[in-house]
């Protein structure tokens, strides 16, 4: 029999049914000591290289030839994704023109600096290496055993594996067992939401049928002239992901597609008041922030709860 994961940090979170049934942990951790949460600095992480070698699974391109037609427009911005390229980060195809840019993600890991950060939709691990450096501990959660095994890969080189627990769990079916779990003497702080936004295609809509191979300039001014629902996302409605997210945690930054409708990123504010989050009845803020890189806006981070700027007191 091979050996059997250790679920150690995992049943921090979660009851021992769903350990025994839906959740594989990639990381091996001894049991911490609970800290409380925290919004300030983080102590300077001191990188530990690991050896976790996922190279069997997806190739590391070198050089243009090598890429197909379809990715090599991201192959070209690959430095943009993972400064460390160069080094051996893997990306399968989703990964390719889903990771967020390591700047961005930085810049949002600064944000989101607490105790303990789910990223549910964790990728190849842009965002939670970057979160490793500003949190002192990560969960992150994939569908996909080659993703979560590359995020693995990816968090060896930057030196953080060591912060991040990977576990192969779809979100929604964690969401339900960490809420049905007996009180934790840890809990989760922050929830980062990335989901699938639909595709490199998320732009077009079904009624104009503009394919992801579309003109660049075209898709920029399609893209001006439309907007994107949150019923596109995935696995369920934005609404609703939203909605079971504020049940964990209230302190949410919520990772959308730049064209997004801002009415229903404002609707998602009802939510608070209408669910007895404020019973003190003071409307809380909604802080809607533009990742750009150079001069090209990429997506918006919507913030909430205390990870809103003048509202750190309610974290």
């Amino acid at each position: 029999m091979g050996k059997k994961p250790n679920l150690t940090g995992l049943s921090r979170f979660l009851p021992q049914d769903f350990l025994n049934s839906n959740a594989t942990s990639l990381s091996e951790k001894p049991q911490n000591q609970s800290r409380s949460a925290k919004k300030c600095k983080t102590e300077t992480h001191v990188p530990v290289r690991t050896k976790y070698d996922a190279t069997a699974l997806v190739p590391h391109y070198t050089t243009t030839h090598e890429v197909p037609e379809n990715l090599q427009k991201y192959f070209s911005q690959r430095k943009r994704y993972f400064s460390l390229y160069d080094q051996g980060c893997l990306l399968d195809e989703e990964g390719w023109y889903s990771v967020t840019p390591e700047n961005i993600a930085v810049q949002i890991a600064d944000r989101c600096r607490c105790d303990t950060i789910l990223d549910p939709f964790c990728g190849v691990g842009g965002n939670a290496i970057a979160f490793a450096k500003t949190c002192e501990h990560v969960i992150a959660l994939d569908i996909s055993p080659t993703r979560l095994a590359l995020a693995r890969h990816n968090a060896a080189i930057y030196g953080v594996a060591d912060r991040i627990e990977f576990i192969l769990a779809d979100y929604i079916s964690f969401a339900n067992a960490y809420l049905s779990r007996p009180h934790s003497t840890r809990n989760i702080d922050v929830v980062f939401l990335s989901p699938p936004w639909g595709g490199p295609g998320y732009i077009s809509t079904s009624e104009n049928n503009v394919s992801a191979d579309s003109n660049a300039d075209f898709q920029d001014e399609l893209e001006a002239h439309s907007q994107y629902s949150l019923s596109r996302i995935q696995p369920i409605h934005g609404a609703d992901l939203f909605r079971l997210t504020k049940r964990i945690s209230d302190n949410i930054a919520y990772f959308l597609p730049r064209n997004t409708d801002l009415n229903e990123i404002s609707a998602l504010g009802l939510l608070e008041k209408d669910e007895g989050v404020t019973p003190d009845d003071k409307p809380r803020m909604i802080e809607v922030e533009e990742e750009w890189m150079g001069s090209k806006l990429k997506a918006l981070t919507c913030y909430f709860g205390g990870l809103v700027a003048g509202q750190e007191h309610v974290f």
